[in-house]
C-alpha cells in the first residue's frame, strides 16, 4: 500500500464507474427493489442468456480493456532493459495475487471443502491471464507485431471453435476444454475460461493498444480522442461483421464480442478522455475515483463481505412496515457501507495495489 502519484484521470474515473456499476448498481439491486424489467433501459442492466450483448455485459470487458491501458504508462521503461527478470517477477506476482483473489471471491477458497473449490472461473483471474498474455507480447514485440499476435490469437481461438464444435452452450470446444481440463473444479454455469484465455489476452492488447495512443500523443489531446473514436468505430464494426459467421457470445468470449466488446470500450475512453482529460470536465465525477483508484479492494469487499446482516441488525423493525421492499433496503445499506469504506480509504490514501 502507497500514496497514489499522478495518474490519467479519465482513467481512473472510467475505472471508478465500471466498479461502481460492479459493486453497487446491481440486477440484483434493480429486482429486490421492485423494479420491473418490461422497460428497454432497465433491460440492459442484466446479462444475456447466450446469444446478444446488453450494456452490463461491458462491465467486465471493460476491466480487462482498462488492465491493458495502464501498460505503457507502467511497464514501458523494461522494454528497452535487457535484464527482465524485475518485471518478470512483479507480473507473475499480479498474475498469481489476482488468480488467488479471484478463487477467494468465487472459487469458494474460503469455505475450505475441497470438493466445492473452483480453480479458474472469475473476472480477476480472467483479468490476470490476459494481462499475463498480453505483456509478454508489450514487452518483446514492437506496435505492428502486437497487432500481427492479436489476429494470431483470434485465428487459434476461432480455428477450433468453429470447426470442433458448435455455439451451443455445451457443444462449444471452449466448453469441452473447460470440462476435460477443470472436470469437478469448473463452475457450474456456461462460461468458459482455458481457451477464452486466448481472447482475455486480446482485450487486454486491444485496452494496451489505447494506452498505446494516449501516451504517444499527449501533447495533443484532440487527435487522442479522433483516434479513439475512429479505432472503437472500426472494433464495433468488424465485430459485428464477425457475428455472422461467429454469434456474440460474452460467456465464451467469442471473438466477434472481443472486438465488438472493445470497440465500445475504446469508445468509452475517447467520451471519458475527451470531457476529462481534454476538456477538463470534473464536476460531479471526481467521486468515482474512490472506486477507480481502488478497484482491486472495491470488488475483493464488495464480492467477498455481506454487510446485509449489519444492516438488518440495526434495521430489522422496517421490516413489517417495508415489506418486499425491505431486501432492496437491506441490499443498498451493503453497498452504502462498501461506499463509505472506500471513502475512508481514498481521503486517507489508501490504495491496495497488485
Amino acid at each position: 500500500m502507497k500514496k497514489e502519484s499522478s495518474r490519467l484521470a479519465s482513467l481512473d474515473i472510467l475505472r471508478g464507474f465500471d466498479l461502481f456499476l460492479l459493486v453497487f448498481f446491481q440486477p440484483v439491486l434493480i429486482t429486490t427493489l421492485g423494479w420491473k424489467y418490461d422497460n428497454a433501459l432497465l433491460y440492459q442492466f442484466d446479462h444475456e442468456s447466450w446469444i446478444g450483448f446488453r450494456f452490463w455485459d461491458l462491465v467486465m470487458p471493460l476491466f480487462l480493456f482498462m488492465a491493458g491501458i495502464s501498460m505503457p504508462f507502467s511497464l514501458s521503461k523494461y522494454k528497452t532493459i535487457d535484464d527482465k527478470r524485475p518485471v518478470y517477477r512483479k507480473i507473475v506476482k499480479r498474475f498469481l495475487l489476482l488468480f488467488l483473489f479471484g478463487m477467494i471471491v468465487q472459487g469458494n477458497l474460503l469455505g475450505l471443502d475441497l470438493n466445492r473449490i473452483f480453480l479458474y472461473n472469475n473476472t480477476l483471474q480472467a483479468i490476470a491471464s490476459g494481462y499475463l498474455i498480453a505483456a509478454m507480447f508489450y514487452l518483446h514485440c514492437s506496435v505492428r507485431n502486437q497487432l500481427v499476435a492479436v489476429v494470431l490469437l483470434l485465428l487459434v481461438y476461432w480455428i477450433p471453435m468453429t470447426f470442433m464444435g458448435d455455439f451451443s452452450v455445451e457443444g462449444n470446444f471452449a466448453y469441452k476444454v473447460d470440462s476435460m481440463i477443470l472436470g469437478r473444479f469448473r463452475g457450474d454455469d456456461s462460461y468458459t475460461w482455458i481457451w477464452s484465455s486466448l481472447t482475455f489476452g486480446v482485450t487486454v492488447m486491444t485496452g494496451c493498444f489505447a494506452g498505446h495512443v494516449i501516451r504517444k500523443d499527449m501533447d495533443n489531446r484532440k487527435k487522442v480522442v479522433i483516434r479513439l473514436f475512429t479505432i472503437g468505430i472500426a472494433l464495433v464494426l468488424i465485430g459485428l461483421a464477425w457475428s455472422f459467421q461467429m454469434p456474440i457470445i460474452k460467456r465464451i468470449w467469442t471473438c466477434s464480442m472481443t472486438l465488438f466488446s472493445s470497440g465500445l470500450c475504446f469508445l468509452l475512453m475517447a467520451i471519458f478522455y475527451y470531457l476529462i482529460d481534454y476538456k477538463g470536465y470534473h464536476r460531479g465525477l471526481d467521486w468515482l475515483k474512490i472506486y477507480g483508484m481502488n478497484s482491486i479492494a472495491a470488488y475483493l469487499i464488495g464480492e467477498t463481505i455481506n454487510f446485509r446482516c449489519v444492516a438488518h441488525s440495526v434495521c430489522y423493525g422496517l421490516a413489517q412496515y417495508m415489506g418486499e421492499y425491505y431486501v432492496g433496503w437491506l441490499t443498498f445499506v451493503n453497498f452504502l457501507i462498501l461506499f463509505f469504506i472506500l471513502n475512508y480509504m481514498y481521503k486517507n490514501s489508501i490504495f491496495l495495489k497488485v
